[in-house]
Formats: structure tokens, sequence, C-alpha cells
């Protein structure tokens, strides 16, 4: 069943909601809906749905669907899923537009409950459907509120930027409950429930298409379809609107055992990281990120370095905010004479005060004082955001102390942020309601100013080349290794000359042409790892190799290991830095490439990094800039620097190979890539392929 994808505009623009199995009771469920339209100014027609009841909260109430006056715009149905199906197809018969399916009991519930997802799913025919399992959806800009959620209950919800997505219909009633009680305001809000028709991608692409949405939350549980999020994805950051996401699900139980060291490094949650940073989400650490990043970025205000200066009357508080800067990577530096002039102008001294944390304890917390020093911080050519800390003082006049910073703020358009150090949910409501992002966490001041700190521009999609002439036919499986090495010389990745042997005197001569020491290596499609099972012997001369080849085949056929396919003499690699360049396919998000400190130590370094395919130009040398071992690269301590060009090089061809083969390439892996000295390129030294049969 395929459904048309209209935008979901009805779903924040009804102009009529019909409400199947409307309650007389608005303490039940099922009375909630029609009661929190009336509640919150929905001025467009409400028809109740109930054969028992003639009228409900002064409406007309009807004894079916097909009783309705017309066909309504959007529906609830607030049946149990033995009822909802019968109500979805009367619904689709009519002609209403969107479903919103409340009822739990579908895919979550095992195999019967998706077979009753995907009768559902069928009965909706052209009509949308959000859920089911979903809490509905709401837009409290217009008092649209298709919901049955008792965080509606509340009088003190806020108007403001902030749009949800959540596939958790909990989840939205615990960011509203919480952002009410801090004096944040929300936009439109949805729950996605089990996804049967509307995904999280589909609301996030609505959301980046409306006026009155400034930031984009949103919680996730997995994401369906990677390219139909990265399309939403990027069209937010298109329209100017930060998305911050919530992943939950970080523990690598869920990583997929693979044949590589590439599938035990990439495990599923840095793969989910690598899709957020690729499409210029914001990943939340935390829950309270989730609401904390986005009340921040509602404000027009950036960050446009890392320079932070901190104003406080309480100089603990003042450490602690500067020491959480500091681990996030934010600067805390002294302030320029200029403005340590003026702040001791302010304050009486005569000797300019250049320290960060700027301490104004001696000063009383004069409001005039707060503001002008506040400004004075603001307007510095050294200082890019300001954390003012509000401190117990402000208990005795917190309208006084508000007023203050908010004065002090308007005339720059940098970051001004207040940290509540006592315990005070009520001024850091006031402050948000009066437009200061105000938190009541040292961590959280860091983490909202560094997620205000401009985002990394993104190139345009990578040059795939022209077409590469793949050796045909493929054998299917775990290719061995000379097998392998054909593959990546077809797209550039060379590596070290070698020849393939099958006897002891073939492995002499080898040797002899190579000259120098030589490596040998066992060639099988059966063993993944060679150097675990002695399959690999390095540093031997043109005398050694024959008899080291005699002794690798006893040594092997020892541990019941399948009889080789024959032998690798290769030239022994010297001087260069060993990585890993590895390839795979998540099997949620698809194909990405892995590159990290390499060698027998790869998977205990921790040093790599990520990123799905399709590549945008500049991502590559990313990739190496995130690496610890970027600064041994580079020429650490006065070395030589290495072939970082050339290493980029072998990142985007290994990309390309992936592109080019697509589904048949199940895995691939280049470990150890030999980076050698700058000018002289990398070569593969060992490498792993596994073709889909």
């Amino acid at each position: 069943m395929t459904h048309h994808t209209s935008s979901l505009d009805m779903l924040w623009a009804p102009r009529s909601v019909a409400v199947v199995g409307a309650s007389a009771d608005p303490k039940k469920t099922g009375g909630r809906p029609v009661n929190y339209l009336l509640k919150h100014g929905f001025t467009g027609a409400i028809w109740p749905i109930n054969p028992r009841v003639a009228e409900l909260e002064g409406l007309t109430c009807y004894a079916s669907v097909a009783d309705l006056p017309g066909a309504p715009d959007v529906a609830i149905v607030l049946l149990g899923v033995d009822r909802a199906e019968a109500a979805v197809r009367d619904l689709a018969a009519k002609g209403c537009g969107l479903a919103i399916v409340l009822a739990s009991g579908y895919a979550e519930a095992g195999p019967d409950g998706r077979n009753r997802q995907d009768g559902l799913r069928s009965a909706a025919g052209a009509m949308r459907l959000l859920g089911p399992n979903t809490i509905g959806a709401m837009d409290l800009t217009r008092g649209i509120v298709l919901s049955a959620s008792g965080a509606l209950e509340g009088d003190n919800l806020r108007k403001g930027g902030i749009s949800v997505a959540s596939q958790s219909g909990g989840i939205l009633g615990a960011l509203l409950s919480r952002g009410a009680a801090r004096g944040i305001g929300f936009c439109k809000l949805a729950s996605t429930g089990n996804e049967a028709d509307i995904d999280i991608a589909d609301l996030i692409a609505a959301y980046a298409r409306d006026d009155a949405t400034t930031v984009i939350a949103a919680y996730i549980e997995g994401i369906r379809s990677v390219e139909k999020f990265r399309s939403a994805a990027n069209a937010a950051r298109a329209a100017g609107k930060p998305l911050v996401v919530y992943k939950v699900g970080r523990s690598e139980s869920g990583a997929r055992a693979a044949v590589s060291h590439t599938g035990a490094m990439a495990g599923e949650d840095r793969t989910y990281d690598a899709l957020f940073r690729q499409v210029g989400a914001i990943r939340a650490e935390t829950f309270s990120d989730l609401l904390d990043i986005p009340a921040m970025l509602t404000s027009a205000r950036k960050m446009r370095g890392k320079r932070v200066a901190i104003l406080t009357s309480t100089g603990g508080a003042g450490s602690l905010v500067a020491d959480n800067c500091g681990m996030l990577g934010l600067d805390v530096p002294m302030l320029d004479q200029k403005t340590g002039t003026v702040l001791a102008g302010l304050l009486g001294q005569d000797v300019p005060m250049t320290g960060n944390p700027v301490d104004v304890t001696l000063a009383g917390v004069e409001p005039s004082i707060m503001t002008a020093a506040t400004e004075a911080l603001l307007a510095s050519e050294g200082i890019d955001g300001v954390v003012v800390v509000v401190g117990s003082s402000a208990l005795a006049r917190p309208d006084v102390a508000a007023g203050a910073i908010r004065a002090g703020a308007a005339q720059s358009d940098k970051p001004l942020i207040a940290y509540v150090s006592p315990n005070a949910p009520h001024i850091v409501e006031l402050l948000n309601r009066d437009g200061v992002p105000a938190f009541a966490a040292p961590e959280t001041c860091a983490t909202v100013l560094k997620a205000a700190l401009p985002a990394a521009p993104q190139g345009g999609a990578l040059d795939m080349g022209g077409r590469v002439a793949v050796p045909d036919p493929l054998p299917t499986g775990p290719l061995n290794e000379a097998e392998a090495r054909n593959l990546f010389d077809a797209f550039g990745l060379t590596g070290a000359a070698s020849h393939v042997v099958h006897t002891p005197e073939e492995a002499r001569q080898a040797a002899q042409k190579l000259g120098g020491p030589v490596v040998l290596k066992v060639l099988s499609r059966e063993i993944a790892h060679k150097s675990d099972v002695g399959g690999v012997r390095v540093g031997l001369s043109a005398q050694d190799v024959g008899p080291a080849m005699s002794a690798m085949g006893q040594h092997l056929a020892a541990q019941n290991l399948p009889k080789p396919e024959g032998y690798l003499v290769q030239a022994m690699l010297g001087g260069g830095i060993e990585m890993i360049l590895g390839f795979r396919h998540d099997p949620q998000l698809g194909p990405l490439v892995l590159l990290g400190a390499g060698g027998v130590q790869a998977e205990l370094s921790g040093d790599s990094t990520l990123r799905l395919l399709p590549l945008s130009e500049g991502c590559a040398r990313m990739m190496v800039e995130e690496l610890r071992i970027k600064r041994l690269l580079e020429g650490y301590r006065g070395a030589p620097p290495h072939d970082i060009d050339a290493l980029v090089a072998a990142i985007e061809a290994m990309a390309r190979m992936g592109a080019t083969l697509g589904a048949r390439l199940q895995e691939a892996e280049i470990n150890p890539l030999f980076v050698l000295p700058k000018g002289q390129g990398v070569a593969a030294a060992d490498g792993l392929v596994v073709i889909a049969g």
C-alpha cells in the first residue's frame, strides 16, 4: 500500500476535527481531546462521535462516522485496538484527510500486532495516518491540540519557536511539562508512535517548512529510512533551523558481530553519531540537553568564536562555569585592556580588571553595575558570549536581577545566558520568559554555548569519478588477499609490490626479485585475521622465505585450518604510520567508511572515526582531523610529516569502491594502510574483502 506524500499541513491547520469514541467524562482519556480543543481555543468545527450521547460539552454528538456532516480534515481515533481499524476504514471512505490513532497493541506487541498494524495501514488507503500508539499532535501557537496528553491540563503552556518530533508520546508530554515549568515556549509537537505511515522525518521536513518554527527538537529511537531522514535534516539546515536530536539506545549490545575489525569498531551508536554530524544535526548527549539546547538556540544570537566571559558575584560559581567551558573546548580568556579599564572604572579600581571570570562581589550586586558590566563584556572584541552568574543575593529581588541582565543584553547580538546558582526555579522561569536563556547547572551553560558555535560548512557531493573496470567475474564470499588486492588496485588503492606463490622455490625467487626483506602471508578465503593464527611472517630474507613457508603450512594444518590457496610474498614497507581504512554496511543506516589508527591494536586504541556514504567534499579530510593520530601524521615533535593528501585520496577511493559495487560489497578493510612520508603516498599492506553471494 503506497500512501500519497502530501504535506502534513492539515495536521496543523484543520478546519474540522472528528473525535471518534469521545467520552462525556472529561476526566477519562476519551473525554480529554474535545475538552482540550475547547480549552485551548480551537475555532474550527468539532464533531464528537459517540452513539450513546446526543450532546457533549455543548456540541452535537454523532452516532457514527457516516453520520458526520462532512469529511473531517483530521480525526482522532480513541477506540481500542479491536475497533480502531473499522473506524479508520470508515474515515477513509468518508474522505478524511488524516487520522490519529492512539491505541496500542500493534507492531510493538509482536507478530500478531504487526499484522494488525498492516491491516490498519491498508484500511487507511490514501488517508494519512499518525500512529498507532501515539499521543497525538498539537500546535500551541494556534490552539490546535489533537491529543489526550495529560500535560495539556496545565494553564502555563507558553508559545515559542521550538517544535518537537518524538517517537515516544510520553517523552513529548515530559518535554511539554518541563518546558512549561522553566518558562520555555513551544510551537508544534507531535509523536509518531509506531510510524505506520507518518514518521519522524516527515515531521522534521514539515517543521523545516513551517514559518513559526525556529528550532527543531527530535527524540529518536530508530530511523526507518536514512535517505528520507537525510533529506529532512538537510531541508532544516537549508532553512536555517537547528536540528537537536536525542537518540536513545547508546549501548554497544546492538553492534553486529562482523568479520572485520571495522564492523566491531563501527558500533550502531557511533554510526548514528556520524549521520547526525553529516547532516549538521546537534546531538543532545543527555535528555535534559534536548530541552536546554533548543531553549538556547531559539534566540538568533550565535557564538562567532569560542571565547566566553563570565560575570559573577560569587567566585565559586564562576569557577564552576569556567571549568566546564574549558572541558568542552571553549576558551575563557583574559580580557583586553580596554574592557578591563571600563570594568575597573565601574568598580572604582585603579588597575584594569583583565581577569576572567569577572568577580564583582565587592560592588554589592547593584543592578546598574551588573548592567554596565554585562554591556562592557558583550562589547569586547575579544569575547563571543557571556555567562552571568545569578547568586543568592538575587533571591530577594529576582525581578531587579533579571531586569539588569536583560538591559545589559539589549545593545548586543552576542549570546548572553544566565547560570542560576541557588535552587531558584522561579528565577530560571522569569529569565527564560524575559528572553534570557537561564540554566541551573554549570555543565549546561558550557553545553549550550558550544551548541551555539557556527556549524561546520558542508561541501557538495564528492565526485565519484569515471567508470572503473572491476575485475570480472568477482568471486563471492571472502576474497583471498590476492583477489582483494586486485580489486583495491582497480580503485587506485595500491599496495606494496607482491607475488602469489605456491612452492618454497617460487617464494625464494619472488623474494629475490623484490630485493630486501619481505613479508610472507597465507592466501586463504577462509582465514580473515591471518596474524591471529600464525599466517604472517615479517622481515624474511630470500634464503629464509622458503623454509618459513613450509613451517607456516605445517602450523596451519596442525590447527585443522583449511588448505591455503597459496601464499603471498610482499615487499616489506617501512617508515610509514599504520592506519586502518574500512567499509561496511550498517544494517539500519547503510554503507559507511571507517578510518582509524591501525595495526594489531586497531580495536584497542579506539582512535577511529566514520562517515556514511555518500561522502561530501571535504568529508575525508575532516575524518583525518578528528583522529588523535593526526599529530603523528603531521610530524610530531620535529618528525617529518606524512602524506595526509594521499590518505585523504585513499578514503575517497574506498568510498568510490563502495558506491560502485553497491550492495555487492559487504565489507572491505585495509589494515594496515601505511601512510608514507609526505610525497610518497600510501600503501595497502593487508586487505580483506567480502562480496555478497
